[in-house]
């Protein structure tokens, strides 16, 4: 399908009928497009939402009931544990637990991720596998270019979209990806029925994104191999944490306050949140999460710049830890 950009919200009928398109909150040509090219790179079917956080949302609504016990990696992306214990009084109840081994025994739902941001660990794809419960895995810091959790037996594959799959910090959406076309159809009546539909304007820059995404992600990974491996040799860096792919590192300073300080040395690296982009950002996530990371994490996600720009800037603000 084409990615042309079509606003429309609604469509004739044919013959008196719903064509393929009848009312944007269902389904819209440009989000279609975008939805086969993601499902051409996850090996699946694609559903855009809003945003990622609108992607777990819908997820959650669709497989978890009342008295659910919902399993999630933890030092993961904060967000999903701080939305389980939102729905805690609709009955949902949250159990964090170390993904590098098997999720708990009476868990209804796991939800992992790969790597974990911002600690960088890998999940146990196989000890994930085998649990009786639906395993959804969060692969926005790998991208379907170096992860594709479908193939390592999750039933959904989910994206923060607003990262590197559209890399520009000018598009906010989210992808739940399936194999299982009942699971398929039970989440696209969920985002139908709570109106979780990505617009169209949001998801033609996606799409957009999603041409550049090799020559991009390759760009990050190779400036992100040499940033990682000279943070690791210098005295101001306790602990570095780099997968070995990605464009997402992440190091500990000495301290909240020292990471205070490295954060307000920067020049050309962003103090800034969100990963995945073009522009190279730096930040305390301690700010954000508290005590479940260290205070002196900071978190690198590497963009387009010059490597050796991007490696004198980390040095000089590094020397003020």
């Amino acid at each position: 399908m084409d990615a042309r950009l079509d606003r429309s919200t609604t469509w004739p009928y044919e013959d008196g009928e719903p064509g393929r398109f009848s009312y944007q909150r269902d389904d819209h040509p440009t989000g279609v497009a975008c939805e086969e090219a993601i499902g051409r790179l996850e090996g699946g079917r694609a559903l855009l939402f809003p945003s990622g956080m609108g992607a777990v949302t819908t997820v959650l609504l669709a497989l978890a009931r009342s008295g659910a016990t919902v399993a999630v990696a933890e030092a993961a992306y904060y967000g999903h544990s701080q939305l389980i214990r939102l729905l805690e009084p609709w009955g949902l109840r949250l159990v964090e637990f170390d993904q590098t081994g098997p999720p708990p025994a009476g868990a209804d739902l796991v939800l992992i991720e790969s790597p974990a941001n911002p600690v960088l660990s890998m999940p146990d794809f196989e000890a994930a596998a085998a649990h009786p419960a639906p395993v959804v895995c969060d692969a926005t810091v790998a991208s379907p270019l170096r992860v594709r959790p479908l193939e390592h037996g999750c039933d959904i594959s989910l994206h923060s979209a607003t990262k590197v799959l559209a890399g520009h910090d000018d598009v906010l959406a989210g992808v739940a990806t399936v194999r299982d076309d009942e699971l398929f159809a039970r989440l696209h009546l969920m985002r139908r029925r709570i109106g979780m539909t990505i617009s169209p304007d949001a998801a033609y820059l996606l799409h957009r994104g999603l041409r550049t995404l090799s020559v991009r992600l390759e760009r990050q990974e190779a400036t992100a191999r040499v940033l990682a491996e000279r943070l690791a040799g210098h005295p101001a860096v306790e602990t570095l944490r780099y997968p070995g792919f990605s464009f997402l590192i992440s190091f500990d300073v000495a301290d909240a306050d020292s990471a205070g300080r490295v954060e307000r040395s920067l020049r050309l690296i962003e103090n800034a949140t969100s990963l995945g982009a073009v522009r190279s950002k730096l930040e305390s996530r301690h700010r954000w999460e508290g005590d479940r990371i260290p205070g002196g994490l900071l978190r690198l996600s590497v963009g387009l710049e010059d490597a050796e720009d991007l490696w004198s800037d980390l040095e000089q603000a590094l020397e003020r830890a």
